[in-house]
């Protein structure tokens, strides 16, 4: 008997983490781990995995589909980023690009069809009519359910969906963006703009790139800091992150929360997942979900444990409102 989610917000398993050894963003190589987290967040009530051709090149896509998702009752989403080179060139959102990445995706996770596709964040090289005709047309063939975005501009957003409404084309239906309680650029333009078009939103980064995990200090040195790790200055996804989340600003809004915390005898992982479930503007009437990573089992179990937790004191959520005008001024934009 299927479980059901515990969470207010729904919860997204977010497979970035799955691929081979010595690949940058992998972090479990191992099927049999895999899919023993696989288990668990089934176990949990979660249904959604959340994947991408560029997560851990391509071979996340390939362990998902090594692992029999379909068989397990999940659903997988992938994405395609543009701008990545794979060793054969640029990838474009050009219509030719499109079909060729998306058939590659579809191989990896051994389906002919996937419910959710998204394209993973805007190549401004290529017109948006262009990318937007050929998604429509490689919907009407069967090859995937609904179309996402992620990383756009909100007026790219609107144009996009003026364009597909006028054109009667596919449009739009769920935004992937970066939002969580020190980084909540989305609610001031994006929010109203997906509201007025009927757009879920999967917030992603619901621990400010592991922030929020308590693990870092200001005075962290890269010495101690794991290899293939969020913050590896080695790799780049960690220069990434470093530029979105590894500044004063940051530490001085995390500080706030860890006193606060303390007092309540919580930790910042508490705030965060509790802060995201049950004070953001994510709308589980809407749709909306949050989509976690993990790398390792146990620390799986210990986020969704968290996430099913209730709301926090309010002692709490007014210095997090107080992190937040901290960190407003300077963090990145939500948008590539």
């Amino acid at each position: 008997m299927p479980q059901t989610q515990k969470a207010r917000v729904s919860v997204i398993f977010g497979a970035m983490t799955f691929g081979r050894e010595g690949v940058e963003q992998a972090r479990i190589h191992d099927l049999k781990e895999a899919g023993a987290m696989l288990d668990l967040f089934q176990e949990h009530g979660g249904t959604v995995v959340d994947t991408a051709r560029v997560y851990a090149q391509g071979s996340s896509e390939e362990y998902l589909g090594q692992l029999d998702w379909q068989a397990r009752g999940l659903r997988v989403d992938t994405k395609l980023y543009p701008n990545i080179h794979d060793g054969t060139g640029k990838i474009t959102h050009s219509a030719d690009d499109l079909r060729k990445h998306l058939d590659e995706s579809l191989k990896a996770l051994k389906t002919d069809k996937i419910d959710l596709w998204y394209l993973h964040g805007p190549d401004r090289d290529t017109p948006f009519e262009e990318t937007l005709r050929a998604c429509n047309g490689l919907y009407k063939e069967g090859k995937f359910n609904r179309l996402g975005v992620s990383n756009y501009m909100a007026w790219e957003v609107a144009y996009m969906s003026e364009l597909c409404i006028r054109e009667g084309w596919i449009r739009p239906t769920v935004y992937q963006g970066v939002y969580n309680a020190i980084h909540r650029t989305v609610e001031m333009e994006l929010f109203p703009c997906l509201r007025h078009y009927g757009i879920t939103f999967y917030a992603f980064s619901p621990l400010a790139g592991s922030q929020l995990t308590g693990r870092y200090k200001r005075d962290t040195q890269d010495t101690d800091i794991k290899s293939m790790s969020r913050f590896d200055p080695n790799t780049f996804q960690g220069r990434k992150y470093r530029r979105r989340f590894w500044k004063d600003v940051i530490f001085d809004a995390v500080e706030l929360i860890r006193d606060e915390a303390g007092k309540h005898g919580l930790t910042e992982m508490d705030c965060a997942f509790r802060w995201i479930e049950h004070h953001s503007q994510l709308d589980p009437e809407r749709g909306d979900a949050v989509i976690i990573g993990a790398s390792s089992k146990k620390q799986l179990e210990q986020n969704l444990d968290l996430l099913e937790k209730g709301p926090l004191p309010q002692e709490i959520v007014d210095v997090l409102d107080k992190a937040w005008l901290t960190t407003k001024g300077s963090v990145n934009n939500y948008w590539h």
